[in-house]
């Protein structure tokens, strides 16, 4: 039996990046060798245990037949025969079909450390195109690699087209869409995977709201912008992100598609708020880089976008914003200062209180009118600043 260092780990350290996690392939062994050693079966359709003490993944070395359309389309095939040649053959990308053995020799039959110092995704083989999931994951490694100047190799390209046009992305589910997405928007250049995948004819099966936008460079522009917004624990904020891109559609296509690929509440109401805003900017105030500076339109922004009753949400949001109007060339002191205006506005009226006596002498309505005289009242206090 003999056990290698395989895939991302082998890459990621030869990149010079932080190894996150390390998969182990098992070459000339069986399941019941491998669990009289006290390894842990988990994997549900080829053989994948866990380590007993260190819960990493091992995988017996496998090959796999295509037999269906789509990314499920497969019967595997496993014995103590299979080379370790033959179970990174199988894989994706060259950067990801190498290994170590227990020396720490590196195993590279397929050219991935040339790749790496050529910056180039690269398919392994022909055998690439029976998946359709590896479209998504190249343009995940597209978006993780920017920064490092990784570009899809041309003939890798030419066969993703293929894929595209013989019918293999509509194979594609949409939580397994939806997953690989996340994953790119979790990057520091997210907008480079709609790009590849607008490259290669993917974007208009899988996201075809988005591949019609009128724009489509200024929605990536967006979304590259959108990735300095974080969460308050300082990870990318991907439902950010996901409002950013979208921001600009109409609304009923941003509804659909969140539909589609079942997309979580969290990115769903936030990319709407965001199209419901842009289009109530755009057509009140000549674009979403225009902020009201009146007290009226002020208000009617702030209750549009429940800005009292969902403050998190809405402060998100006016991040979106200046995403957004930043990618439209505004000036960044014009962007800051509508932004520290609506800040100002939403704060002054959310101040905003009533007595329990105002309350009990009121109704539903009447509570909500009141409510509004006193907020706009507040916010004309603050014209001049506004």
């Amino acid at each position: 039996m003999q056990v290698y260092l395989v895939g991302g780990a082998v890459r990621d350290e030869l990149l010079g990046q932080p190894v996150r996690e390390r998969d182990w392939v098992v070459v000339g062994s069986t399941p019941a060798e491998l669990e009289r050693q006290g390894f842990r079966s988990v994997g549900r359709e080829f053989p994948v245990f866990l380590h007993p003490r260190t819960g990493e993944e091992y995988a017996l070395a496998r090959l796999e037949r295509k037999t269906a359309p789509g990314y499920r389309g497969f019967v595997t095939e496993f014995s103590p025969a299979v080379t370790l040649e033959q179970d990174l053959q199988r894989r994706d990308l060259t950067i990801n079909a190498m290994a170590r053995d227990g020396a720490g020799a590196l195993i590279d039959p397929y050219g991935g450390r040339a790749d790496l110092e050529a910056r180039l995704l690269r398919h392994v083989s022909p055998a690439f195109a029976e998946d359709p999931v590896r479209i998504l994951r190249v343009a995940r490694f597209a978006a993780r690699f920017a920064a490092l100047g990784f570009s899809v190799a041309p003939e890798t390209l030419q066969l993703m087209r293929a894929m595209v046009r013989g019918g293999e992305a509509d194979a594609l589910v949409s939580e397994r869409v939806w997953r690989e997405l996340e994953r790119a928007l979790a990057t520091d250049h997210p907008e480079r995977a709609f790009q590849v995948l607008q490259d290669c004819g993917a974007l208009a099966v899988l996201l075809p709201e988005l591949a019609r936008a009128a724009d489509l460079p200024a929605e990536l522009d967006a979304l590259h912008r959108a990735t300095a917004v974080t969460t308050a624990q300082g990870q990318p904020d991907t439902a950010a992100r996901w409002a950013a891109l979208l921001a600009a559609l109409p609304v009923d296509d941003v509804e659909a598609l969140c539909e589609r690929l079942r997309v979580p509440a969290e990115h769903r109401d936030l990319a709407l708020l965001a199209a419901r805003l842009h289009a109530h900017l755009h057509g009140a105030h000549g674009g979403p880089a225009s902020l009201p500076t009146d007290a009226e339109r002020m208000l009617s922004l702030l209750e549009l976008g429940d800005a009292w009753r969902r403050p998190e949400r809405f402060g998100r949001w006016l991040e979106v914003w200046c995403a957004r109007a930043a990618a439209e060339a505004q000036p960044l002191v014009t962007v800051d200062r509508c932004a520290a205006r609506l800040g100002a506005a939403q704060r002054a009226s959310a101040a905003v209180q009533l007595d329990a006596a105002e309350l009990a002498a009121r109704r539903g309505p009447e509570i909500a009118a009141l409510l509004h005289e006193r907020r706009l009242a507040a916010l004309r206090t603050l014209a001049p600043a506004l």
